[in-house]
C-alpha cells in the first residue's frame, strides 16, 4: 500500500520548498496532498540571495493548485507531514486547524519534515516542541528557542520523528531523510 504524505502551505510558499518535496514524493509513488487555508491556485515565490543585500529577496514564481482546505484534512489518513517555508508559515499558523494537524503527527510519532521558516508553524504546538532539537532558517532561531527547543546550527538535522532543514539548498538531504523515516 502506498504511503500518504500531507504538505501544508499557503500563498507565498517558497517555490523550491514546495515543488521539490511534492514531486519527489510523487516520484517515490507516495499519494501526496497539498493542503492550504482554502482550495485554490497558490501563489509561490522564489527567495534568493543577492550580493549586497542583508537578507534574501523575493520574486514571483509559479502557480500551484492545492487539493484540500485545512479544515477538511483528516490527519489520521496520512503517514507523513511536510511543512515548506517561505512566508506562508507566518500566516497559516493562525488557522485553527493547523495546530490540530501538526499535533497529530507528533503525538503519533509520524515523520514530519520542516524546512526554513516552517519553524513558525511548529511554534503552534510549543508543548510538543519543548526538548526537541531542530534547525531552521537563522531568522527563526528565536521561534525555535521560544518553544523550549534547541536550535541546531546545521543545515540538516534529524531528531526523533522530525527532519529539519535550514533552507532550499538543503532539500536533497532533507528529502532523503524524510523518505527514510517514512519507509521505516
Amino acid at each position: 500500500m502506498s504511503k500518504k504524505v500531507l504538505i501544508i502551505t499557503g500563498d507565498a510558499v517558497e517555490a523550491l520548498e514546495v515543488f521539490y518535496p511534492y514531486y519527489r514524493c510523487l516520484e517515490e509513488g507516495f499519494e501526496t496532498t497539498i493542503a492550504s487555508p482554502s482550495v485554490k491556485k497558490l501563489y509561490t515565490v522564489s527567495h534568493d540571495f543577492v550580493e549586497g543585500t542583508e537578507t534574501y529577496v523575493e520574486k514571483p514564481a509559479y502557480g500551484l493548485d492545492s487539493h484540500v482546505a485545512f479544515v477538511d484534512v483528516d490527519p489520521t489518513e496520512y503517514d507523513g507531514l511536510i511543512i515548506p517555508g517561505g512566508r506562508a508559515p507566518e500566516y497559516i499558523r493562525l488557522d485553527e486547524s493547523v495546530p490540530v494537524i501538526v499535533r497529530h503527527f507528533f503525538e503519533e510519532n509520524k515523520p514530519v519534515g520542516a524546512i526554513c521558516h516552517a519553524a513558525q508553524v511548529l511554534s503552534v504546538v510549543p508543548d510538543l516542541m519543548k526538548g526537541k532539537e531542530y534547525t531552521a532558517y537563522i531568522a527563526c532561531k528565536p521561534d525555535v528557542q521560544a518553544c523550549g527547543a534547541t536550535y541546531i546550527d546545521e543545515h540538516l538535522h534529524v531528531h526523533e520523528n522530525l527532519v529539519s532543514g535550514h533552507a532550499w539548498p538543503d532539500l536533497p538531504g532533507f528529502m532523503r531523510e524524510f523518505i527514510h523515516l517514512l519507509n521505516k
